[in-house]
């Protein structure tokens, strides 16, 4: 078999020579992008996929988006009717014929419509993903990528591979293509332009050996016989050919692949409804349990978990000492207030600490009490967020230290760019979104209405109801990038940041400041996880941030989780959306 492959020169010259074409192209026009280029040429839905996303990068309006579709599906179509007929086993049974070019790129366009169709939900997620970086989206759109590639891989290849699933070597190349075109965007990350290329042909060879390995299998499929008819298996063999034949409009591998994606919506459901939960480091359920006490003017009294009051509130400052110091607690999307900040343990005994109100303050200055947070814009966002940070500076009388998760990282970002003189200490950013607003967005563009309207269908599922997160999504795109330049410039305040190691699909594949630390977690949650509380306890108390060769707080130690992100982002940058900036900074 594998000398066989091997005399098939022209399948190996055109996979991997379009792969090395592609990342040579790519290294000067976005060298960020080239993890994709050995997909070029991969089986026809991961090739798809890969059409799709860059499709989708320009964001472009219907008339455009339209027109580079048909393009796409037609020059799709003829590279993959190539390496059919150029991967087609030479030695073949003499009734099955080669196949010819024009049935070939008919049939891989029916192909390609239908993985665009299946795969849009993906591409759609992995868009928003780049518009609003965190590691939920990537993590449900990856299932149902590997899914539908598995349950169309045959698609193409032979007649009426639509009314059969996949045999279980061609299920096993598809597996192992995705698990080389991953490696091969980890090699790219070390190497340069020479060795990115390099690189790229030598997984072209592997996207070619798949697709012998596909070929092989369609014609052994075709080549079946009935055996001799005093034989056992001649009774089975035709049961088996009648119901087949009963079956033939059965369209088998299409359904498969739409079971993928309704199987993932379906968990998504039942985690809105509390059925499934998902471990996140602690989560809310963690910060509910650690209980504090709400005193008489509305402040928060912050309990550690053995019960011990460790921040007073501002009423009771006059009796129990002078206060200290002071923290706002900005809660994440979808966030309850105002117990969230109780489970902090202040490092001083009469640290004042808040909870940031996403409705804002009260006549009496007090945070108001919201159930479910989260929509709206972070310009709004910034702005009450400056407004609580002044109040609590009056009482306090000392800058605001700021502990932010997730989408409160996003209004710290607007609040800092938006208010540069606001009196704020140090900050600490749990679950940050780091560089959101990297892909366009717009009402007017195909994109920008799939996002949208996949919004609507999550956001019916939710309690958040179908406008879901549209107004953060829209404030993200406008302006989300431009506020986290600004911040990125450098404020000089001591920061630290602590990113859940799931994230690690989201970030670009760069050497990261010694103020990253990363723990063994999803994101989200760690407002509630003790660990983490005391490492931001322990950084607002000295401004240090935790040594890197220290373990982390749950086991292992932190060059390790840094390696290990490392190589989660390197892996993960093949199959989010081509990044058309520079993902490193020059430093």
């Amino acid at each position: 078999m594998a000398g066989a492959f091997v005399r098939h020169r022209g399948l190996i010259a055109f996979a991997a020579g379009g792969a090395m074409a592609e990342a040579t192209l790519l290294s000067f026009l976005a060298p960020s992008a080239r993890p994709l280029a050995p997909q070029v040429t991969a089986l026809p839905p991961l090739a798809a996929y890969h059409d799709l996303r860059w499709l989708f990068a320009f964001n472009q309006p219907w008339l455009g988006f339209t027109g580079a579709l048909v393009l796409l599906v037609v020059a799709r179509s003829a590279v993959d009717a190539v390496l059919l007929i150029l991967a087609w086993p030479r030695e073949t049974e003499p009734d099955i014929p080669r196949p010819r070019f024009l049935p070939s790129l008919v049939s891989c366009a029916v192909l390609t419509v239908l993985v665009g169709l299946v795969m849009s939900p993906v591409v759609t997620l992995m868009f928003g993903v780049a518009l609003l970086p965190f590691s939920w989206p990537y993590l449900a759109a990856v299932p149902i990528l590997l899914g539908t590639a598995v349950a169309l891989s045959q698609g193409g290849v032979g007649q009426a591979w639509w009314r059969r699933l996949p045999p279980a070597r061609t299920v096993a190349w598809v597996i192992a293509t995705f698990g080389v075109l991953s490696l091969a965007s980890v090699l790219m990350t070390h190497l340069d332009t020479p060795g990115i290329v390099a690189v790229a042909g030598l997984a072209g060879i592997v996207d070619a050996r798949a697709w012998y390995g596909l070929t092989a299998a369609a014609v052994r499929g075709a080549a079946e016989r009935p055996p001799h008819p005093w034989q056992w298996r001649a009774a089975l063999w035709r049961i088996r050919r009648a119901l087949r034949s009963r079956t033939n409009w059965v369209p088998v591998a299409p359904l498969a692949a739409v079971m993928v994606l309704a199987l993932v919506v379906g968990l998504a459901r039942l985690a809105f409804t509390g059925n499934v939960r998902f471990a996140s480091g602690g989560g809310d359920v963690v910060a509910g349990a650690v209980a504090g006490e709400r005193g008489d003017d509305g402040q928060v009294v912050a309990r550690s978990a053995a019960g011990g009051t460790s921040a007073s509130a501002a009423g009771r400052s006059g009796s129990a000492g002078k206060v200290s110091g002071a923290v706002l607690v900005v809660a994440g999307f979808g966030s309850t207030c105002c117990q969230s900040a109780n489970a902090l343990r202040a490092a001083e005994p009469h640290m004042l600490v808040r909870q940031f109100s996403y409705l804002g303050l009260d006549a009496a200055g007090q945070p108001i009490p919201y159930g479910l947070a989260g929509n709206m814009s972070i310009q709004v966002l910034g702005d009450r967020m400056a407004a609580q940070v002044d109040k609590l500076y009056q009482q306090a009388r000392t800058p605001v230290d700021i502990v932010a998760e997730s989408e409160g990282t996003l209004g710290l970002y607007a609040m800092l760019a938006r208010h540069p003189h606001v009196p704020i200490g140090s900050v600490v950013l749990l679950s940050p979104i780091v560089e959101p607003g990297q892909a366009g967005h717009g009402v007017d563009t195909v994109p920008g209405a799939a996002l949208t309207t996949l919004n609507a269908l999550v956001g019916g599922m939710s309690p958040y109801g179908r406008s879901g997160a549209q107004a953060l999504i829209e404030s993200v795109s406008e302006v989300g990038a431009s506020y986290f330049a600004t911040v990125s410039r450098g404020t000089g305040r001591p920061w630290l940041a602590v990113i859940p190691l799931a994230d690690a699909v989201t970030l670009p594949a760069c050497p990261w400041p010694r103020n990253v630390i990363f723990i063994d977690a999803f994101h989200g949650g760690l407002l509630g996880d003790h660990s983490v509380q005391q490492m931001v306890e322990a950084f607002l108390t000295s401004g240090k941030v935790p040594d890197g060769d220290l373990a982390d707080p749950v086991g292992g130690s932190q060059r390790d989780l840094r390696s290990a992100a490392q190589l989660i982002a390197a892996a993960a940058a093949a199959w989010r959306m081509p990044d058309l900036h520079s993902a490193c900074p020059s430093s």
